[in-house]
């Protein structure tokens, strides 16, 4: 039985307009310096998203982190996961009646998973990450509880 990693999570959201070209302002006092963009699939500002996240009925968002690493950063309140290396195995399960935009910490992966979609025949709305995305002030990204233990997932097994 095929088991196609999903995560949804659900909840409200406040959003705020913020200049275009904000992506390429300065990374505030501590922050990664941001690795030079080598993909065709455009990296968004917080604006941009902002403007794709008042239309949910027209996009999807795909995060294609490792969930350890949407539940240490968070991700936006809906959105469909599937891991960067095992994307190319589930595209089946993409809409393409929706633009997607694709997620991770700070839009590198996010930008090969949608060349990787733009091939494939699918309508990128842009790359952005949600790291990026809160330190240029956007407040949509929520921050994810794990999951509690399982009893006797620490058990040996025989």
């Amino acid at each position: 039985m095929l088991l196609l990693p999903l995560t949804l999570a659900v909840t409200s959201f406040a959003a705020t307009a913020q200049p275009a070209g904000a992506a390429t302002a300065a990374a505030p006092a501590g922050a990664q310096a941001p690795q030079a963009w080598k993909y065709q699939t455009k990296r968004l500002s917080r604006a941009d998203v902002d403007a794709l996240l008042a239309q949910p009925d027209k996009l999807l968002v795909l995060d294609v982190r490792r969930p350890d690493e949407q539940i240490k950063y968070g991700s936006f309140p809906v959105f469909l996961s599937i891991q960067a290396r095992e994307l190319d195995k589930q595209l089946a399960y993409l809409p393409r009646e929706r633009a997607i935009l694709t997620v991770s910490n700070h839009a590198q992966r996010a930008g090969a998973a949608g060349d990787l979609l733009a091939a494939k025949g699918f309508t990128i709305a842009g790359a952005t990450g949600s790291e990026d995305y809160e330190q240029e002030g956007g407040k949509a990204v929520v921050h994810l509880t794990p999951p509690p233990p399982r009893a006797g997932a620490s058990a040996a097994r025989p």
